[in-house]
């Protein structure tokens, strides 16, 4: 059994565990994401249309509505940028998001178990049970960093 198949069986086993129906539309999306994780709706579409050319954008949009809503799949919005979908859901891990060309890199989580970060409550806050805390981690990736010519040293800061 290929990796494919193995995963559009899980998927439909799945989807049928929610009460949902095993459609092309649905596979197309999850095999799309599974295959591109980290992409924008756009991407999704353009990458699941390669299998399914028929599927409209709305149609990308209401599957990942409703398979982010059964938790199939994972939506997070990093800054200055569309929703992105990953199918690695159930685990506490983060993202790290490079500022330069927008690449996005899964982080598991330090603790390892939610929530990572224990809030401090003020005396006028009104305290809640933490069961989630994002972490987005920014910054340079490798690529990035040997693109970037660096300024040379002169002799002023050097000292």
């Amino acid at each position: 059994m290929t990796d494919h198949t193995a995963d559009q069986e899980a998927w439909a086993g799945a989807l049928h565990a929610h009460g949902r129906r095993v459609t092309k539309q649905r596979l197309a999306v999850l095999a799309a994401v599974q295959h591109h994780p980290h992409s924008p709706a756009e991407g999704i579409l353009a990458a699941a249309r390669k299998e399914l050319p028929e599927l409209t954008a709305q149609s990308v949009y209401v599957v990942l509505s409703d398979l982010t809503d059964l938790q199939m799949l994972r939506r997070f919005e990093p800054p200055h940028s569309p929703a992105l979908y990953e199918t690695r859901v159930g685990d506490n891990h983060h993202h790290a998001v490079c500022i330069s060309c927008g690449r996005v890199e899964d982080v598991d989580c330090a603790v390892g178990h939610a929530p990572c970060l224990t809030p401090h409550w003020d005396e006028n806050s009104k305290p809640m049970t933490i069961q989630i805390a994002d972490v987005l981690y920014q910054g340079i990736c490798q690529d990035c960093q040997a693109k970037q010519q660096l300024p040379k040293q002169t002799s002023a800061t050097q000292k």
